[in-house]
């Protein structure tokens, strides 16, 4: 923000405010491909295998003036992304389908030229697990209730995403079903990964209305139609994602006094991959049981803290594929709900977004509605105040009915 006022030693005419200036600093230091860009020319390609069966490799490529995202999202074992950044509207995705789908797919993803990339990092989700909490009264027991066995992401079978691919929404829908299901239970259902990316800043229709920007994709997770093999089933996501050095990311959460667009919801959670600017991950911790997410349907979402892992992980083809032999893998858990309600018992429906991106994460402004509540709240204390004074000094004048003796 800048003050017009009169001018002041040591400065212009219009001073920056100290937070805007460090905002510019931060800029100027970051690397080209992490500056933000407020537009890019998206484009969603699915790639395909010139010598097999269509193969689910969905490369988001979204180019500014000075910078290229590629986002690659794939079904291939667990589904997972790779996020790389460059510091040229240039680079581009070369896949190499015989590495990529050989026991070591290491080379079989480059962004090229090589040099020009900033960042890259990518997530997996690895499995989806199942509590029945019944008789689990305390909302913060761990486990959350009694276990089942936990479905493995990469066991699944999944849709030809091309069917799904939409330009006109640039988004995409990866959705799938176990492979091995005994009980039936994913008989009419499915898990679904719908993908999105954005030219320009906005928000969704749908809460929780996260603000996104160019330099975001935005993913929904949806559990919709499965039978739950408990009466009061909570589910929880594993996701892993490979660190920038020997430590995990970090987490971060952020508190604001307006839920203008996410209503009962103050707060905002952050993974960040390193010092920002950088690459990041950012959603509301809040889930949805029914399609038309509000309030009377929203359910807590929890998240855990991040810990070190490799044994049991599931390879993802591409993340070994851009990576290499890297295995500094961390993981976390996200739960959805308690067993006080509302579940997905309620209409076997279950909702998550997130948005990951590159830059400074979007920060919600206070919405108009809140700052009028607040000038009303604040103002009007000092408006009666200022009444009262007015009418002290300028009233009619009350005189006393005694006569002085003298």
């Amino acid at each position: 923000m800048c003050s017009c006022e009169e001018p002041r030693r040591g400065w212009g005419r219009c001073a920056p405010s100290p937070m805007l200036l460090l905002l510019s600093l931060l800029l100027s230091a970051a690397p080209l491909g992490l500056r933000g860009e407020e537009a890019r020319q998206v484009s969603l390609e699915v790639i395909p295998d010139p010598t097999g069966p269509p193969e689910n490799l969905l490369h988001i490529r979204a180019v500014g003036s000075n910078s290229t995202l590629h986002y690659v999202w794939s079904s291939l074992g667990p589904p997972a992304v790779v996020l790389v950044a460059t510091n040229t509207p240039h680079s581009a995705l070369s896949v190499n389908w015989s590495l990529l789908l050989s026991p070591e797919p290491a080379g079989g993803l480059v962004v090229v030229p090589e040099d020009s990339v900033q960042f890259s990092s990518s997530l997996v989700f690895t499995r989806l697990f199942e509590f029945d909490s019944t008789n689990t009264s305390d909302e913060a027991a761990e486990p959350p209730g009694k276990p089942y066995p936990p479905y493995c992401l990469a066991e699944w079978s999944w849709n030809n995403v091309t069917d799904s691919l939409d330009p006109a929404t640039l988004s995409a829908t990866f959705r799938g079903h176990p492979i091995h299901d005994p009980t039936g239970a994913f008989a009419n259902g499915s898990l679904a990964f719908r993908v999105q990316a954005f030219s320009g800043s906005g928000r969704p229709a749908q809460p929780p209305r996260l603000l996104h920007t160019a330099d975001t994709c935005q993913l929904e997770v949806a559990l919709v139609g499965a039978v739950p093999r408990g009466n009061r089933s909570l589910f929880r996501l594993e996701v892993a994602t490979l660190g920038q050095g020997p430590n995990c990311p970090s987490m971060r959460e952020q508190h604001s006094i307006d839920d203008e667009y996410a209503p009962a919801v103050f707060q905002l959670d952050q993974l960040l991959w390193g010092s920002l600017p950088s690459g990041f991950m950012q959603w509301r911790p809040v889930a949805f049981s029914q399609k038309q997410g509000g309030r009377e349907s929203s359910l807590p979402c929890q998240v855990s803290p991040l810990y070190p892992t490799l044994a049991y992980l599931p390879q993802s083809p591409i993340v070994r594929a851009f990576f290499g032999s890297q295995n500094n893998f961390c993981a976390f858990n996200l739960t959805f709900g308690t067993s006080a309600g509302p579940g997905y018992w309620d209409q076997h429906y279950l909702s998550w977004s997130m948005l990951l991106g590159v830059g400074f994460p979007p920060m919600d402004a206070l919405s108009p509605l809140v700052l009028g509540i607040m000038a009303v709240a604040l103002g009007a204390p000092g408006l009666v105040l200022l009444a009262g004074g007015l009418f002290l000094l300028l009233g009619p004048k009350r005189y006393s009915e005694y006569q002085p003796i003298n």
